[in-house]
């Protein structure tokens, strides 16, 4: 029997049933972590409906993620309302394009390009410029970043310039434009669009064309908003489209997880969203569920602004759970020590009967997951690796659904599902005990035993459930990217584990360098390296460890201090946590200031690239080839460890500069532009020996 209006508004607390006890209306929620927004809006949804407000199918709730909106959908189908339009921006913008395109345009909408790489690369081609995986990868970024901040071919560089972005693969401004604008070529002539061009059309078709934004506010008129930090200027153009100047809009977001902001995300609207709509209700959701208190309160301290009180936009969370274990921080001498005592931490967990479906490694960069995968193989723990493969787009599952599909024709009900269900399994090379080795011959065990799992979980709900019911679930849920639970520790950067949960979390790499990152330099950057550090925090439900390594590799120099974030910390994670006073960073005038004239011919230098090479495009290049190409294969290998973009290490530029000049100590390094203090910290002793090394050998 599902639950009337009032009984809805019984299940909350008093934050959430104030969300949800007006319908309409503009509205903002500031949800801290774990405060239970998704109730809260689902909620507010059902209750809209129940009470006779809304009419199910007029209602659009727009989610960041295809996972996020199933289980929307899940949710208030189990409040007993159907009807309502739970999608992603960009699904929401496609479904409509494709309607509304005929009649708008002409024809059939054209179809999206899967990935840009091959138009990247194409352009790139057109423009005779060299670039490898990565540069194709950092351009398509870049490409990204500016149509979501609706610049074109020709706004970009005064775009590029307010936002103090550096272009990619050692392009300046004007060459990253040119880039821009061959890439919408290349797409032209394939006839092909992309993802941001799905809400660009979307949103030129309604702005255009009138009876196309009738049918849409016709359709639509009440909406939702989740995550809605992470709106970029793109997103809240179609929104504002949606709206056609209506008031009925809830949005929910927390500033204090704002952490993709180098996508074009901004928290801008969520903050100004009260000025935007002055008769806006703003509710603070500050009652935290999932995590005890001693795990709250170092988010809170972490998160505290240096005269001790909370930053703007953001909420002090109070927990709601009993008291838990204490958070603990492990200092090891080097990483391979660190990845070696994590894993032994995690060892005696799932000896304890730990689940490790229930256990997370968290870190800064993917480079660093390879030294804790080994560690945990070599004490045969499962793990995954998120932000891989997608469960559904596995092989062996793929290939176990299709055998299922097969066997769903000749079910005659004589054996239980789990059953019938575990003998397709076989027949798909799963085993009923697990392989004793790890690495994938693991992963792919625990893929298959998550379908097992899965069925179990089908036959208690409904005992009756045949296998055709069971294939149906999962084309529901690999529609929405609803894995089920794999039983492996998951290893996860901390920006693909937002909106995640375990009972138990180990946060590593806690130093300064990763945690900040040695390339965030604004204090803006810093602050999202802040954010992005809580919301690590915040996804531990019982027990959360943080580590760090003095040193890189076993003998060498304990040089590392903990994360600067953590200093405030120390009467819970003790004296460790206390951050050694830093060096104060050279200011502008301090540092060695960019040439201005040739070294070669004594003429000016125009642009960017050229004072960084100090060296303009008419004088021949007088660098060897050789070592450039030295430096391009360190910044590669560097950039991958690092999970960043290459130019983020040095630019195209900065790494000419350093093999024209071949510099032979710190002090002739730091005077090439592009070489800051930070980076000649953290990658001078390798630029230092890979010049030495190749100066010995053409000398010997």
């Amino acid at each position: 029997m599902h639950p009337g209006a009032d009984d809805v508004l019984d299940a909350l607390d008093p934050e959430q049933r104030e969300v949800a006890a007006h319908p309409l209306g503009p509205m903002c929620v500031l949800a801290g972590a774990g405060t239970g927004k998704t109730r809260a809006i689902t909620h507010r949804i059902a209750y809209g409906v129940l009470s006779g407000a809304y009419q199910p199918q007029r209602v659009l709730a727009v989610t960041f993620t295809a996972r996020a909106a199933g289980e929307m959908r899940t949710r208030l189908r189990d409040l007993g309302v159907g009807g309502v339009q739970a999608r992603t921006f960009h699904a929401a913008a496609l479904r409509q394009l494709h309607y509304f395109w005929p009649q708008a345009v002409g024809g059939a909408a054209p179809e999206v390009m899967p990935h840009k790489a091959s138009a990247v690369a194409e352009a790139g081609g057109r423009l005779r410029l060299r670039l490898d995986s990565p540069a194709v990868r950092d351009l398509a970024s870049e490409i990204e970043w500016a149509k979501v901040s609706m610049l074109t071919a020709d706004t970009y560089p005064a775009g590029a310039a307010r936002a103090r972005r550096e272009p990619p693969a050692g392009l300046d401004a004007t060459a990253m434009a040119r880039m821009i604008a061959t890439y919408e070529d290349v797409k032209s002539d394939r006839g092909v669009i992309d993802f941001e061009d799905v809400l660009l059309l979307t949103a030129g078709i309604i702005g255009e064309h009138e009876q196309v934004a009738r049918a849409v506010r016709g359709q639509y008129r009440h909406f939702v908003v989740d995550e809605y930090q992470d709106v970029n200027r793109l997103q809240q153009t179609l929104l504002d489209l949606w709206l056609g100047g209506r008031e009925d809009v809830c949005v929910v977001g927390d500033p204090a997880q704002t952490i993709y902001s180098f996508t074009g995300a901004s928290p801008q609207h969520l903050l100004g969203f009260r000025s935007a709509h002055p008769q806006a209700r703003v509710v603070e959701l500050v009652r935290n569920y999932r995590s005890t208190p001693q795990v709250v309160g170092l988010a809170n301290l972490v998160l505290r602004s240096p005269g001790g009180g909370r930053r703007a936009g953001s909420v002090e969370l109070r927990a709601q759970r009993d008291d838990g274990v204490v958070p603990e921080l492990l200092v090891a001498d080097d990483d391979p020590a660190e990845a070696d005592q994590v894993a032994a931490r995690i060892a005696d967990l799932v000896a304890a009967g730990h689940p490790p479906s229930e256990i997370a490694v968290l870190f800064r960069t993917n480079g660093q997951s390879e030294q804790f995968e080994s560690a945990l193989a070599e004490r045969g723990i499962p793990y995954l690796v998120r932000g891989g493969e997608r469960f559904f787009s596995r092989r062996e599952v793929r290939d176990a659904i299709v055998l299922m599909r097969g066997a769903a024709r000749s079910d005659d009900g004589e054996v239980p599902l789990p059953d019938l269900v575990r003998d397709v399994l076989l027949g798909a090379g799963w085993t009923r005990e697990a392989p004793t080795s790890g690495g994938a011959a693991r992963e792919r065990w625990e893929s298959l035993a998550a379908l097992a799992g899965l069925a179990d979980d089908v036959a208690a709900l409904d005992p009756e459930a045949r296998l055709p019911v069971f294939v149906r679930e999962l084309d529901e849920r690999a529609a929405a990217q609803h894995a089920p639970t794999v039983q492996g520790v998951t290893l996860a950067s901390l920006h693909a584990a937002k909106g995640l949960e375990w009972d138990t979390v180990f946060l590593v790499g806690c130093f300064d360098g990763l945690m900040p990152i040695t390339m965030a330099d604004t204090p803006e950057e810093i602050e999202e390296e802040r954010r992005l550090l809580y919301v690590g925090l915040t996804r531990a439900r019982d027990r959360l460890v943080l580590s760090y390594a003095r040193a890189r590799t076993p003998g060498a120099k304990g040089t590392r201090r903990p994360s600067r974030f953590l200093d405030g910390t120390e009467s819970v994670l003790g004296a460790g946590a206390r951050s050694q006073p830093r060096r104060k960073k050279a200011s502008a005038k301090e540092r060695a200031a960019a040439p201005t004239v040739c070294r070669v011919c004594g003429g000016g230098l125009a642009t960017a690239k050229e004072r960084t090479i100090g060296r303009c495009t008419a004088c021949p290049p007088t660098m060897d080839e050789q070592l450039f190409d030295e430096l391009r294969g360190w910044r590669l290998e560097t950039a991958r460890e690092l999970d960043v973009p290459a130019y983020v290490v040095f630019t195209d530029a900065t790494l000419t500069a350093i093999a024209e000049r071949e510099p032979a100590d710190t002090r002739e390094l730091s005077r090439i532009n592009g070489v800051g203090p930070a980076k000649l910290e953290r990658f001078g002793d390798d630029v230092l020996t890979i010049v030495k090394n190749f100066s010995e050998a053409q000398n010997g």
